[in-house]
């Protein structure tokens, strides 16, 4: 009998009150099954995940793996959309399973993948598929907008407000939390006081005011919140479009702003004096000193880590004049006041030289170059045990928050919890599975970048003899991209002098270095060849 295995998949409680159900799926399928003469081997289920989703799909993903060790010879769902949703991804992952001959079937679809006519039925059914989930996500964006153009609040968190749910009609509305106000309120009248952003910043964090997720304020929130017309009665909708694609890049010149059905928190007149002032000073300052600052971002504050920005300190001097001196100074400090943070200044000449003078020496003193590349070597090979042992024990957890998973659906379907609870536990469970996908992703890139290959002194010696070459030929521009591609971080000791400076290089540098100009090609984040080097200033 040939060997399969079932896919099944379930994504919310809606869907399981729908039919989709986990033993809904399996018994067709292993009714199917039998009826063909397979012999089911295994079976795969990811329970409350999206199929929008791979990577998240941890018995899917376990599913591949198998198929790769010839553990069974065809893959059954109820439905194709139980694998994917994407048409992009169904093909990918059918393509997977054809590469280690591996079959699919569906049960409510009669097509064989291994025919040119299945695979056509297939791809028409996909294509299908795909058309019907973005006509839903097309009316939801439909029903969103109306609802904003009717005043009504489309979901969300902010400063100030909280959603509250009317059992009486099953929607939901805003409604004022007064401690959040008053922060709101200070806000405006603080601007309309006349005091800028930064000074507003600084003042309200000093008080030990917070944001609505419990950190302090930055320029950025405070100006979002003289800028969000919510807080004078209005809906604001659709600001920025298609999010995932464009990010902030994506505004919206013409948003949908009206009345809304929630309480202002501040007066139409205070609103509109705030705007006013606002756009007298919005207008770009005229700059009368453009120093180079190459090292921008590169510095980390000795204090709280924070990157160091560019800075500049006017001085009197004895017969009245003024002269301007550059500084690098704390960006926590810059953005949110002396509450996160002290200025921790340093003269950017003076940093600018010792650094650039440790690269030089680092370079034409070969004894200090070949320590600096063993030590790196021996440490790439300790760092490889506890990392993995750190995988290892991600793995686990995740398999465990899976069985949660898998014994809340049971108690749902069972009918010992409701609907509201299992969508609760289920948000938990996934909010600790995006934690470890995230802490594991980072240990699997440190074990892509601290393999036990050693890396050749000859190989270091000659990127940074390319690397000192192009700095001594570069104009500031392409001075500051070279600097940032190929330093880490610059470290500083509590006395503000430098402690270390981290280089890191990677397959886009080694290309640069070589080719002297940017491959758009290739990944910056590329794990094939890798390597710092730590240039201790006591060394």
């Amino acid at each position: 009998m040939i060997k399969a295995v079932i896919y099944a998949r379930v994504s919310t409680a809606e869907q399981a009150e729908e039919g989709y159900s986990i033993e809904a799926q399996l018994e067709n399928v292993r009714k199917k099954c039998q009826q063909e003469g397979r012999e089911v081997v295994d079976e795969y289920i990811d329970r409350g995940v999206s199929g929008k989703s791979i990577e998240k799909r941890f018995a899917l993903q376990k599913l591949i793996k198998d198929a790769k060790e010839g553990k069974f010879e065809e893959v059954w769902v109820w439905k194709t959309n139980r694998l994917a949703r994407n048409h992009l991804d169904l093909l990918k992952i059918i393509d997977t399973l054809n590469r280690f001959n591996v079959g699919f079937k569906s049960c409510s679809e009669a097509f064989d993948t291994s025919t040119p006519t299945g695979k056509l039925l297939m791809n028409v059914l996909a294509s299908i598929g795909e058309f019907e989930r973005e006509t839903i996500v097309e009316n939801v964006k439909i029903g969103m907008k109306q609802r904003a153009k009717q005043g009504k609040w489309n979901g969300g968190q902010v400063l100030g407000y909280k959603t509250v749910k009317c059992y009486e009609s099953d929607k939901t509305r805003l409604e004022i939390i007064e401690d959040e106000a008053k922060i709101v309120r200070h806000i405006y009248d603080l601007y309309a006081e006349g005091k800028g952003l930064k000074s507003i910043t600084n003042y309200i964090n000093q008080l030990g005011y917070k944001t609505k997720k419990g950190n302090l304020f930055s320029i950025a929130a405070v100006r979002e919140i003289l800028r969000n017309p919510i807080y004078a009665g209005k809906i604001r909708y659709n600001l920025r479009e298609n999010w995932n694609e464009k990010r902030r890049k994506g505004i919206n010149k013409n948003p949908i702003i009206v009345r809304g059905e929630h309480e202002p928190i501040i007066t139409p007149e205070l609103w509109e004096k705030v705007q006013k002032l606002y756009s007298q000073r919005s207008c770009k300052p005229i700059r009368n000193f453009s120093g180079s600052y190459p090292l921008t971002g590169l510095i980390k504050c000795p204090m709280c880590g924070s990157s160091m920005v560019a800075g500049r300190v006017k001085k009197k001097q004895k017969d009245g004049s003024y002269t301007l001196h550059r500084y690098y100074h704390c960006g926590a400090w810059r953005n949110k006041g002396i509450a996160a943070c002290r200025s921790n200044g340093v003269r950017a000449d003076v940093v600018e030289k010792i650094v650039f003078n440790k690269i030089k020496e680092t370079l034409f003193n070969k004894t200090v170059l070949r320590d600096i590349v063993d030590h790196m070597n021996t440490k790439r090979k300790e760092v490889i045990k506890p990392l993995e042992d750190q995988l290892k024990h991600i793995d686990k957890a995740l398999s465990g928050f899976e069985n949660k998973k898998s014994k809340l659906f049971e108690l749902y379907e069972d009918g010992v919890i409701g609907k509201d609870d299992l969508s609760e536990r289920l948000k938990q469970i996934s909010n600790s599975i995006e934690s470890s996908l995230a802490e594991k992703e980072a240990i699997k890139k440190k074990l892509e970048q601290n393999n036990s290959q050693p890396i050749s002194y000859e190989l270091v010696s000659e990127l940074m003899t390319k690397f000192s070459d192009i700095l001594n030929k570069a104009d500031h521009e392409k001075k500051k991209f070279i600097l940032n591609l190929v330093i880490k971080k610059i470290l500083l000791n509590p006395d503000k002098s430098v402690k270390s400076v981290v280089l890191h290089f990677n397959e886009k540098t080694k290309k640069f270095m070589f080719n002297d100009k940017e491959d758009e090609s290739v990944n910056e984040d590329s794990s094939s060849f890798y390597f710092a080097l730590e240039l201790n200033m006591d060394c």
